[in-house]
């Protein structure tokens, strides 16, 4: 009986760690999720090395991994490291694709956790076909990754295509960059957790989210308290959407993207999100290009789509060059 071909797909976020295999067609035959932790990096890999081997033992004498695929925040694809993760507690510099390799003798290979999920919508999702577009990650910060003719753009060091870092207004939010007032403090499930409390401080309406503390609002709760009407709840993704919308405009007149894609916690709350996203992108947009770009949530669905996008990073050089480690 011949073994089945996977890749091992692993996202690492800012708060867990998705891990799956997967095979050619896209097909998840295991995964799980492990928190990532506040640990540094030499002692987060052994908890994944253990969830790996775990996910691995049913499926031991059935499947082959041709390669690791990682989906993580700053992760360089040219040289394989992870480099001054605002939203990881590591190092400022981590060879993360050699450790692995060097642990599993397997080939691997990293990028940025959007790069791997656009990966992840050209080879399984709504981006098949098409050879521009970006893909909008929106989780604990906001990740990017843009497709240009056909191609991730890396730029000339592996770090192009930080949206999340463009700035929005240079007085205000810190981020975890070290600047002020980038994209992702707004948008992100962490930023429209800060515009809930700025509008909860500003305005004097009731709201249901005055019961909850700072530290135990999510974005989830943000979407249920809109979907009951909840006046701050609405108002605060209408800022959001207003936030996203003009820096869309911006890129729709550098790049001319076919579609923006929306993948991540937020997206949860549909047109509460999307309704003043589109209609700002339109409206800061220069004329020329109106009417003429997608807005699109993710056609990868299920609790492992951020799998689905890293294995995808393998599948991918295979189907391209010989993969090596």
């Amino acid at each position: 009986m011949s073994l089945k071909e996977v890749a091992l797909g692993v996202d690492i976020g800012g708060t867990n760690t998705k891990l799956g295999f997967v095979d050619q067609d896209g097909v998840c035959l295991a995964d799980m999720s492990i928190p990532t932790g506040e640990d540094d990096a030499d002692k987060y890999l052994p908890r994944l090395y253990r969830a790996v081997d775990k996910l691995m033992l049913p499926l031991r004498d059935k499947i082959k991994i041709v390669g690791i695929g990682i989906g993580v925040p700053n992760g360089n694809y040219y040289k394989g490291t992870v480099e001054m993760p605002t939203n990881l507690q590591w190092s400022d510099y981590v060879p993360l694709a050699q450790w692995i390799e060097d642990h599993y003798k397997l080939p691997c290979r990293l990028t940025n956790d959007a790069n791997a999920a656009a990966l992840g919508e050209m080879k399984f999702g709504v981006a098949k076909g098409m050879k521009n577009f970006v893909m909008i990650t929106l989780g604990t910060g906001l990740g990017s990754g843009f497709v240009v003719d056909g191609k991730l753009a890396y730029g000339h060091d592996g770090f192009a295509g930080e949206l999340g870092h463009v700035v929005v207004n240079p007085n205000g939010r810190m981020c975890g960059c070290g600047k002020k007032g980038c994209l992702e403090t707004y948008v992100s499930a962490t930023g429209i957790r800060r515009t809930v409390y700025k509008l909860l401080a500003d305005h004097t309406e009731e709201s249901e989210m005055r019961r909850i503390s700072f530290e135990d609002l999510d974005a989830s709760m943000i979407t249920d308290s809109a979907t009951r009407g909840d006046k701050i709840a609405i108002e605060a993704f209408e800022y959001t959407g207003r936030i996203l919308g003009m820096k869309l405009a911006d890129v729709m007149a550098i790049l001319s993207p076919e579609a923006f894609i929306l993948f991540g916690g937020l997206t949860r709350a549909q047109d509460y999100l999307f309704e003043p996203t589109r209609r700002y992108m339109e409206q800061f947009m220069m004329p020329i290009f109106r009417n003429k770009v997608k807005l699109l949530t993710s056609g990868l669905t299920g609790a492992n789509t951020a799998v689905l996008g890293a294995a995808a990073l393998i599948w991918h050089e295979l189907e391209n060059m010989p993969l090596q480690s």
